[in-house]
C-alpha cells in the first residue's frame, strides 16, 4: 500500500496522535481500516484513504486515527509497577501529605480502564491509612470510544481473568448478564476525560503520581521528549512517574531520572525518593 493517499494518512496520524506509520506497517493500516471502510459502505481501504484525503468529516477522520492506536490493557499489568506504587511510592507520599490529606494520580493513555481501576483497588486496600483522604484518579485517552468502555466499567470473562486474583474479582466486581461490572466505589474514584498527550498537560493540574506506561514505545525520539517534558511539568516536586518495562528516559529527556533499584519508576531530576518512617 503506497501512493499519495497512504502518505497523507500517515501524516494525518502522526499529526494527530504522534504515531509513526512506516511503509512496513501498511498491513496494519489495511487490517485496522478495513472495518471502518465497510461501515462507510466503501469496497476497499484504498477508497477510504482517498476519501480521507479529499475531504472526510471530522468524525471519520478521528475514527480512522483512533483505530490505529493499540489499546492493549489488562488489570495489574506487569505487576511490578503496582507493587512499587503500594510499597515504595505511596507510603512516603502519605507521610508527606498528612496536612492536605489529598492524593492526585494521573493515568495517561489509560485505554479501556484496567490501569486506573487497578490503582483504585490499591488505594482502597490501604484501608485506614487513607481513611478520610480525598483521592482523585484522572484517567485520560485520546480515543473517546475507548473511554466510553472504560467509564462503563464492564468487562468480559477474558478481561477480568487477565491480572485479577479471584479475591479481587470477588471483592471489586459484580457479575451481570453482559459481564463483570466494576464496583461503584471504584468507579467513583476515577474520572475519565479525553486528552491527547501531544497537547501538553495545561489545565490538568499537578499530580503526585503519574502512570504513562506502554505508550512512549510507539513514538519517535522527538515526540517522546515532548511528551516527557509535558508530563514532568505536571508532577509534584516529590512526585513519581511510572513508565512501561520497555521504556526509558535515558538519551531522551533530562527532566526526570530513574529511581535506583526500582525499574520503571522515575522522579523529577535532582530529587530523592523520600522514605516513609
Amino acid at each position: 500500500m503506497t501512493g499519495p493517499d497512504y502518505d497523507h494518512f500517515c501524516r494525518l496520524v502522526r499529526q494527530r496522535s504522534g504515531l509513526v506509520l512506516t511503509p512496513e506497517k501498511a498491513y496494519l493500516v489495511s487490517s485496522r481500516l478495513a472495518p471502518v471502510a465497510r461501515a462507510e459502505g466503501l469496497a476497499t481501504v484504498a477508497e477510504l484513504l482517498a476519501v480521507l484525503r479529499i475531504g472526510a468529516s471530522e468524525t471519520l477522520l478521528q475514527q480512522a486515527v483512533d483505530v490505529m492506536a493499540t489499546h492493549e490493557s489488562y488489570f495489574f499489568r506487569d505487576a511490578a509497577p503496582f507493587e512499587q506504587l503500594a510499597e515504595a511510592v505511596l507510603p512516603p507520599l502519605i507521610a508527606a501529605r498528612q496536612a492536605q490529606r489529598t492524593l492526585r494520580i494521573w493515568c495517561a493513555a489509560c485505554s479501556s480502564g484496567q490501569e486506573p481501576y487497578s490503582v483504585a483497588m490499591i488505594l482502597m486496600e490501604m484501608g485506614y491509612r487513607l481513611a478520610g483522604w480525598k483521592l482523585e484518579i484522572l484517567a485520560t485517552d485520546m480515543s473517546e470510544p475507548i473511554l466510553r468502555k472504560a467509564s462503563a466499567g464492564l468487562y468480559n470473562d477474558f478481561e477480568v481473568n487477565r491480572g485479577l486474583s479471584p479475591e479481587r474479582q470477588a471483592r471489586w466486581f459484580k457479575q451481570e448478564p453482559d459481564g463483570w461490572r466494576v464496583s461503584p466505589k471504584l468507579q467513583q474514584m476515577v474520572r475519565f476525560r479525553p486528552h491527547n498527550l501531544l497537547q501538553g498537560s495545561a489545565g490538568l493540574g499537578v499530580f503526585d503520581v503519574i502512570f504513562c506506561r506502554n505508550v512512549l514505545i510507539y513514538f519517535d525520539i522527538e515526540t517522546k521528549r515532548q511528551i516527557l517534558d509535558h508530563v514532568s511539568r505536571a508532577m509534584a516536586a516529590d512526585g513519581s512517574l511510572l513508565l512501561g518495562s520497555a521504556e526509558t528516559v535515558l538519551g531522551v529527556s533530562s527532566a526526570v531520572e530513574p529511581v535506583p533499584g526500582l525499574r520503571g519508576l522515575y522522579r523529577p531530576a535532582g530529587r530523592t525518593l523520600a522514605r516513609s518512617a
